[in-house]
């Protein structure tokens, strides 16, 4: 009987050993049929890419810098070096306001900036950073990516021979420093005050005199009379930047911009001459990036603003009703003529306002509603 199972047994492992060596010989022939696919996959895909970006931002700034830092090292990463992305601040290699021309001409490969900067080359573009009034970064995104936005983004920017990508959002800003204190709108009258895009035609409308600087020239210009007053971003960037040394009085809300979107601008050459998974990853890493900011940005406004007043006594004020009421006017003018006898941006004037309606009947009964009963404390 136990010679009988023993056999059994002898005869089981037989089996089993069997299909071990036959699994073994299988898995063997297919990790080196594997190895030779990836091997030929990987000559095929060998040729390295390198691009330069340049920015309107200086090198490293918090949020907006380090965003197309972020972005290069996310490229990097996810192609295996296939496709590297050198950074450059502004003024490195071209200045903060030349970003877009650089690219467009193909000088440098890519761009990182904020499309309303080239409002004197192309005025609709406009649209794809922020409007007064208008879409919050929530409902920016929305737009863009399921709204219709980004294709009409694209079919403004071809003829510039650019791809463009939304690269971030900083989230409703505040409006900003002012050396003097605003109680009505006669404050307003010939205040200089840098405030961009079309904000800042707003200001002029109302009786403002609006400046376009970039970054790097704000803190300067604040502290020796050349501006009266600036909007930069928000607690986070603004004191990094040190406002709260040459303001006193710190304005909300950040009417002028609700949800400014950063861009990603690729040259179209450079572009077509990436094989389809490095503009995939190019495209993927953009999109994180555009939502990480925002994300970064909820977070460390928090801290600054606490920050900004109880180190270094802020005076947080909030903007008069008269000042609201004539910019909200003055708004619905400036953006509803902007379009002018442009058909293409006619349609994107159109189709921005059409998203903004309907988002903003839902966003009533959704985050209005939610925000407006929410505990305070």
């Amino acid at each position: 009987m136990i010679n009988r199972k023993r056999k059994q047994v002898e005869q089981q492992l037989g089996k089993v050993m069997g299909w071990v060596l036959i699994l073994a010989i299988l898995s063997g022939c297919g990790r080196e049929g594997s190895s030779d696919g990836a091997a030929a996959v990987k000559a095929e895909s060998a040729e390295v890419f390198k691009f330069r970006m340049v920015t309107t931002w200086p090198k490293n700034f918090p949020g907006m810098g380090v965003a197309a830092e972020n972005l290069a090292n996310a490229v990097d990463e996810m192609s295996d070096g296939r496709l590297t992305i050198t950074v450059y601040g502004s003024g490195e290699v071209v200045p903060a306001l030349g970003v877009f021309e650089a690219v467009s001409l193909g000088n440098v490969e890519m761009g990182h900036g904020a499309a309303y900067y080239w409002k004197g080359k192309v005025p609709a573009a406009q649209f794809f950073t922020t409007v007064p009034f208008g879409m919050t970064a929530q409902e920016m995104n929305a737009w863009l990516h399921h709204g219709g936005g980004m294709a009409l983004w694209e079919e403004l920017y071809a003829p510039y021979n650019l791809v463009p990508i939304a690269g971030g959002n900083t989230g409703v800003q505040m409006a900003g420093w002012f050396n003097k204190e605003i109680n009505s709108i006669e404050d307003i009258q010939g205040l200089k005050m840098r405030i961009p895009g079309l904000g800042g035609e707003v200001f002029n409308r109302v009786g403002g005199s609006a400046q376009t600087l970039p970054g790097s020239e704000i803190y300067t210009s604040l502290q020796t009379g050349a501006v009266d007053a600036t909007e930069w971003v928000g607690p986070y960037n603004d004191l990094a930047f040190g406002l709260h040394q040459v303001a006193e009085y710190y304005y909300y809300p950040g009417w002028h911009e609700p949800g400014p979107t950063l861009e990603t601008i690729i040259n179209k050459d450079a572009w077509d001459s990436l094989p389809p998974d490095l503009q995939a990853i190019l495209r993927t890493a953009s999109r994180m990036i555009n939502e990480d900011s925002l994300s970064e940005y909820t977070a460390r406004n928090n801290d600054a603003l606490s920050e900004l007043v109880e180190q270094h006594g802020v005076k947080i004020r909030r903007l008069p009703d008269d000042v609201i009421e004539a910019l909200r006017h003055a708004s619905r003018e400036v953006v509803s003529a902007l379009p002018g006898e442009d058909e293409l941006a006619q349609r994107i004037y159109q189709s921005y306002s059409d998203f903004h309606d309907d988002v903003m009947r839902y966003h009533e009964l959704s985050e209005r509603a939610y925000i407006n009963l929410r505990p305070t404390n």
